[in-house]
């Protein structure tokens, strides 16, 4: 995210994670994956990692991409957890899919994305695994976000405008080159449409932390203090400060570490997952994939909301 004076933020294509944040868990995930697979990907890893931004760059360009990205929970109530039905078409049958797709369809629409990686696999679609493998990345790296389970996914309703940029960009571009982040093999996940949801349900509870924290450590830096200036592309940019940035990771205890690590091993479990319900094609025997580049003209007329 891009900050400018008088703390406008300027819509670069809106980065969930941040490019540099989603790149890097695409990447990371690759090391995790088995020999059958990591060979395959290894090769390509350069694609998975660069495109692991593509989703954000159709929420522009394609209809009913924006709400892929999230979901707000709070939307439902206190209860949502336990009253949104698991499976998509339960949930269209008890609510009408314009209200879902409204409030966000981020869980349904990533398990949709691994079935169609698993087909994908099983047609040995070179393409198409690694289009859907960097596409599956993202939607899973987003839903690992607490801002993006909630309706005030940028405190605009708390009056702390940025924060997910800050939480989500920023702090990863300052302090992810410390992390450790290594998280073993990718394991088999027997109810994915269950793990997608109990990720969902671990981001949503951290979401008061991530606007509390914020609110309470802002009383004791003054603006200036707060915030600080850059150049990007040749303009000057209002930013976080480093010293707001660090002070914030310590007090939410290395919050944003842990979740790109969550992030990193979800996606690796899910595409070690979706080659097995393949049935563990060869992808050794599969020629040097090229992948043609998505072609996408912004539309003017579509109204995206800025998660």
């Amino acid at each position: 995210m891009i900050w400018a004076f008088g703390f406008l933020f300027l819509p670069p294509p809106a980065e969930d994670w941040g490019f540099y944040a989603h790149s890097l868990i695409n990447q990371q995930a690759v090391y995790s994956l088995p020999p059958e697979l990591i060979g395959f990907y290894k090769v390509h890893i350069q694609f998975v990692t660069e495109k692991s931004v593509n989703p954000d760059r159709r929420r522009y360009a394609v209809e009913g991409e924006a709400e892929k990205h999230y979901i707000d929970l709070d939307h439902y109530g206190d209860s949502a957890l336990f009253v949104l039905p698991k499976y998509w078409f339960e949930a269209i049958e008890l609510i009408p899919e314009d209200s879902l797709r409204q409030n966000g369809i981020g869980p349904w629409s990533a398990y949709l994305t691994m079935i169609n990686l698993t087909k994908a696999f099983e047609e040995k679609n070179s393409q198409a695994i690694l289009r859907l493998s960097a596409d599956l990345g993202h939607y899973l790296g987003d839903l690992n976000v607490p801002l993006h389970t909630t309706k005030n996914y940028n405190g605009q309703l708390t009056g702390q405008e940025g924060i997910h940029g800050f939480w989500e960009s920023r702090i990863p571009e300052l302090m992810a080159k410390d992390y450790s982040l290594w998280v073993g093999k990718a394991e088999y996940v027997e109810k994915p449409q269950h793990a997608i949801w109990e990720a969902v349900a671990h981001a949503h509870a951290q979401v008061d932390s991530v606007l509390r924290i914020e609110r309470e450590l802002s009383q004791d830096f003054p603006e200036d203090q707060k915030y600080s200036y850059e150049e990007r592309n040749g303009l000057t940019v209002r930013v976080y400060s480093r010293d707001f940035t660090e002070a914030y990771a310590a007090a939410m205890d290395n919050q944003i570490e842990r979740q790109m690590k969550r992030s990193i091993k979800m996606i690796a479990d899910f595409w070690y997952t979706a080659w097995i319900n393949a049935g563990q094609p060869d992808l050794n025997s599969l020629d040097e994939a090229v992948v043609e580049e998505e072609k996408l003209t912004p539309d003017p007329k579509l109204k995206v909301r800025e998660h």
